[in-house]
């Protein structure tokens, strides 16, 4: 007889099935124990085959009492366990609870040594050197951000974080501020979350790449980015740079009612601000190797950030309205709070669900995604303009906050008013008086090196791209 083994366990619950109980191998079942316990609980089923099929214990309280034993002196802490029996068609099963424990790492002790595992997809794996310290760090209730750096607080300065709190709280930030929110601690060390937090922060891979690239894909081509930036400094400086590039890169179209006008944003404002922020408090930064990343495409934006859900769960398996909050660096989500920058309530994916749903245009297709592994985040914002038509867009120049209006009727773009305009060769001033654009710069990168590369446009001089000479045309 076959059984699906979560008619007894539940839907959400991770288990190992073992057909009978190794006496000898012991740690065939063991380590997923240690890694029951390390992660967010299980439930190691005795009596079914790997094909699902019951086949029961002939000494099953024998066998339970063994198994207790055993997690007595062979796991170190003793987890906490719940050993329960099942009739199933007359036969006895052995099911053993284990879990989600508070003291880790829980380590299974054999053969000399004590080695802590965790769960990777369907099997349970030693940790890694970071996994190790962040279930050290669990176990002893502190995080990252908490612990003292190894830099001195007389050497750092925090005029942005003092200057944001001014501007967007109305109150000054006191030296006495500094112990209260986190930034040293009670003998005036400075924190990691200081550290972070600094001007120029020493911690050098708490930077972000930002790309927008030039299409759907990251494919390589003569022009494969239209921009890209990579900064580093404190955390509100990230934050504030992050979201600068993101609007340079963005339009904001409007469509015409007859009661005025309903504005269009690509990426719902609230929802970016939401998403950045949680891409710096949440990552993981025992992540030595690895940075927060902004892909801009064509027609999505992708965040990713070291590090995946605190207890191990898979955010796309969860009901995004109805997620606990748990906060891999408190501290640092606690000062971005007290900044305005987010709610400290931990409604960040409702958050941004609801702004994309509030948009006029809203349809389930451009629902954001999120996607985590143990390791890593992504958070996938839908252009909610790609395919929006008899709308007209505001852009915002690189370097300045001018703004230019462009119709665009049954897809019309710049680039085809560039063509249409350059039938007769035309100068790269007289382009830009033509279109107003201000920057020579931002001109080049976002419009001429690409309709050059996709072959739109010509030059004229060919062999003298930089010939003061120069025209170009379609």
């Amino acid at each position: 007889m076959q059984i699906d083994p979560k008619t007894l366990i539940g839907e959400a619950t991770e288990y190992d099935k073992k057909r009978s109980v190794e006496r000898k191998q012991v740690k065939s079942w063991l380590k997923s124990v240690s890694a029951f316990a390390n992660s967010f609980g299980g439930t190691l089923i005795w009596g079914i085959t790997n094909d699902d099929e019951v086949v029961g214990l002939e000494n099953a309280e024998s066998d339970a009492e063994f198994i207790s034993e055993i997690i007595k002196t062979k796991i170190d802490s003793i987890p906490k366990v719940n050993l329960r029996f099942h009739i199933e068609d007359n036969k006895k099963l052995i099911l053993l609870d284990v879990y989600a424990g508070k003291e880790t790492p829980y380590y299974y002790v054999g053969e000399g040594n004590m080695t802590a595992y965790i769960r990777l997809g369907n099997e349970s794996v030693p940790a890694d050197n970071i996994t190790l310290k962040r279930l050290v760090l669990q176990g002893t209730n502190r995080s990252y951000d908490s612990l003292v750096s190894n830099y001195k607080f007389k050497n750092m300065a925090f005029t942005k974080l003092r200057s944001v709190c001014k501007h967007n709280t109305g109150k000054d930030f006191e030296d006495s501020d500094y112990e209260s929110w986190g930034i040293i601690d009670e003998e005036g060390n400075l924190t990691n979350a200081g550290a972070l937090l600094a001007d120029e922060s020493p911690v050098r891979h708490s930077r972000v790449f930002c790309t927008r690239w030039n299409g759907l894909d990251k494919a390589s081509g003569l022009i494969d980015a239209i921009d890209d930036e990579e900064y580093s400094g404190g955390l509100v400086n990230l934050l504030q740079d992050s979201m600068s590039f993101i609007s340079r890169n963005t339009k904001k179209a409007w469509r015409k009612t007859g009661n005025g006008r309903i504005e269009m944003p690509d990426y719902p404002d609230t929802a970016v601000l939401e998403g950045v922020v949680n891409a710096l408090i949440h990552r993981d930064y025992l992540e030595l190797g690895s940075e927060v990343h902004i892909d801009m495409f064509d027609d999505r934006m992708e965040i990713y950030s070291p590090g995946g859900m605190l207890d191990g769960r898979k955010v796309q398996d969860l009901d995004l309205r109805n997620v606990s909050s748990r906060r891999r660096n408190p501290i640092i989500a606690d000062i971005f709070n007290r900044l305005k920058y987010m709610d400290r309530r931990g409604s960040g994916f409702k958050k941004i669900l609801d702004s994309y749903e509030f948009q006029e245009h809203y349809t389930e297709e451009m629902k954001p995604e999120f996607r985590s592994s143990n390791s890593e985040f992504w958070l996938i914002f839908k252009n909610l303009n790609y395919e929006a038509k008899d709308v007209e867009f505001v852009l915002t120049t690189e370097k300045t906050d001018t703004k230019r209006k462009h119709l665009i009727q049954n897809g019309q773009d710049m680039d085809k008013m560039i063509i249409d305009f350059c039938r007769e060769p035309k100068s790269v001033m007289e382009i830009m008086d033509n279109f107003k654009f201000k920057s020579r710069t931002s001109f080049k990168r976002n419009y001429l090196q690409k309709m050059l590369a996709e072959g739109t446009l010509k030059m004229t001089i060919p062999d003298k791209p930089s010939s003061r000479n120069q025209k170009y045309y379609s």
